[in-house]
This record gives structure tokens, C-alpha cells and sequence, in this order.
């Protein structure tokens, strides 16, 4: 079940499946971004969502500014006819999107651990690159701040001690010149790490997030559906379910133009953005406006 670890560089062979949430409207700006950003083929879209084929790994599907959330896809297929059949056997039905292709959700969860450990490893060589940097500036400060105190303690010996040795004194004792800072990325970082972790666990924790629009909502509620499928996971692959703190989401929305199922690669909506303080115009419209408005970011920016 669990994931081997992979080569670095690894990709996809032939390009894995995603989707995107977009809002209504905004379709066409994510497929041409997807295009140009990602090199994606197979792009095609229904109202609220973009489906598409890419090998590009995280920091780059990171980048998207038109959408919403972004989704490894399991399953798409039509909808459930919920009008001559009776409440068990739509049950039944539903869980044929689990138990008729298991291959196809082992396959998806062994591409989306594959991406997020290569990612990780990713920003395991840029931490250690980071500290190295952090370590070299650390012994200059130091080197100065020595140099700097010798220098103070000659000009003073005659008037007595400067109260400028003292500060230098806490300093040196303190031994950290680096500020912290704590970036969006630890967002993206944190559940990576718990996802990644999970091939040394005998099972995934999960839980099933469901949305149920149009017509099944007059027989079903989110509710029953999310239970009904967890149930038939827990039956087909083993897993345990965690409302509270799982390791893998599974994502579902049954409406009356089709079914879809899918991995959430991101526990942070794409659409937020650190550098955003206060609420305003939603960043993905913002997004939209400047592209209409042929807005190009400086040289070197995103």
C-alpha cells in the first residue's frame, strides 16, 4: 500500500491528472494559465472546476493564481440517476466509485506520496543550504562583534566600562543573529510532512469531505454519503478513519452533471496569499483583472 521512495527528479511518466476548483467565470483564465504555466495537456473544464494532465511537481503547480484548491483526480465519471431507484441500492451504486477499479486509488495515492516526498526533499537540501548560509553569517557576526568589543574595551580602559561592552557581551552570550521568520510555506510544509510519513504507518487515516448538489440532495445528505463511503474505504483498503486529524482527504462531489473524486494536494487553499493582511478583492479575481488588463510582473517575479 505504502509508497516506495522515489528517485530524485522523479515525475509521473506520462503526466498525472489533476483538477482545480476556479470560480464560475473565471474557466478560461485558468486554462490558459495551466497551459502556459504547466505545459498541460488534456485540458478540458465544466462549470466550477479544470481538468488537466501535467508532470510538473509541487513548487510549480504551487504558482497557479486563478484557482482555488487544487485536486489529485481519482475518478470523474456521470452522474448517479437518483430518481427510479430506492435509497439502499444508490448506496450500493455509490460504492462502485471505490469498489469496481481499487487499482485506480492505489495508483493515485502512490503518485500523490511520490509528489509530496520529493518535495520534501526539496526543502530538506534548501534547509540544509539555508543553515549553511545561516551558520557562515553567524561566525561573521561573531568574528565582528569580537572585534568589535576588543576595540570598545582598548578606547575605555582609562573612563571604565562602556555601556555599549555590556550590550555587546549579551549578544555574543545570546549567539543568534538571524531573526526567525515564519513564511507561508510552513503551511504547505506541515502537511507535507504528515503525508509523507505515512509509508512508515501500517495504514492511512482519512476522512471524506462531500459536497452533494442538485437533485441528490433531495434523498441524500453530505453526511450519509461522506459515512457510506468511508465505510466502504475502511472495507476495500484497510484504512482508519480520523475526523480530526487524517493523514489523506479524500474529496467527493455528486451533482446532476457528474461525479468526481479526488486527493486535496494542499491542505492551503492556492488561493491564499501571505502577503495579503487584510480582506479585500479575492485574490484569484484580482488575478483575473490584471491579466485582462495585460499587467506584466517585474523581471524575476511570479
Amino acid at each position: 500500500m505504502a509508497a516506495g521512495p522515489r528517485e530524485p527528479g522523479w515525475r509521473p511518466a506520462a503526466g498525472a491528472r489533476f483538477f482545480c476548483t476556479v470560480g464560475r467565470g473565471l474557466e478560461p483564465f485558468l486554462m490558459q494559465e495551466v497551459r502556459a504555466r504547466l505545459e498541460a495537456t488534456q485540458i478540458e473544464y465544466i462549470s466550477g472546476k479544470v481538468f488537466f494532465t501535467t508532470s510538473s511537481d509541487l513548487n510549480v503547480l504551487k504558482t497557479l493564481k486563478s484557482a482555488e484548491r487544487l485536486f489529485l483526480l481519482i475518478k470523474k465519471q456521470f452522474p448517479f440517476n437518483v430518481s427510479s431507484v430506492s435509497k439502499g441500492k444508490m448506496f450500493s451504486e455509490m460504492q462502485t466509485l471505490i469498489n469496481d477499479d481499487p487499482e485506480s486509488w492505489l495508483n493515485a495515492i502512490s503518485i500523490w506520496k511520490s509528489l509530496l516526498e520529493l518535495d520534501a526533499e526539496k526543502e530538506k537540501l534548501s534547509q540544509q543550504d539555508t543553515n549553511t548560509l545561516k551558520r557562515k553569517l553567524g561566525e561573521n557576526d561573531t568574528i565582528i562583534a569580537k572585534k568589535l568589543k576588543t576595540e570598545q574595551m582598548q578606547a575605555t580602559q582609562e573612563i571604565g566600562e562602556c555601556p555599549l561592552e555590556k550590550q555587546i557581551e549579551e549578544t555574543l552570550e545570546q549567539g543568534n543573529f538571524l531573526p526567525k521568520r515564519e513564511t507561508f510555506e510552513e503551511e504547505f510544509q506541515n502537511g507535507i510532512a504528515k503525508a509523507v510519513d505515512t509509508h512508515n504507518q501500517n495504514g492511512l487515516t482519512f476522512r471524506v469531505s462531500c459536497r452533494c448538489s442538485g437533485t441528490i440532495t433531495k434523498t441524500f445528505t453530505a453526511q450519509e454519503v461522506g459515512r457510506i463511503m468511508g465505510i466502504a474505504l475502511m472495507k476495500q483498503f484497510g484504512w482508519k478513519a480520523d475526523l480530526r486529524n487524517p493523514n489523506l482527504e479524500i474529496f467527493i462531489h455528486l451533482n446532476d452533471m457528474y461525479s468526481v473524486v479526488g486527493i486535496p494536494v494542499f491542505r492551503v487553499p492556492l488561493a491564499s496569499r501571505a502577503y495579503i493582511k487584510t480582506a479585500g478583492l479575492r485574490s484569484t479575481i484580482a488575478w483575473a483583472m490584471a491579466s485582462v488588463a495585460e499587467i506584466k510582473a517585474p523581471s524575476g517575479s511570479d
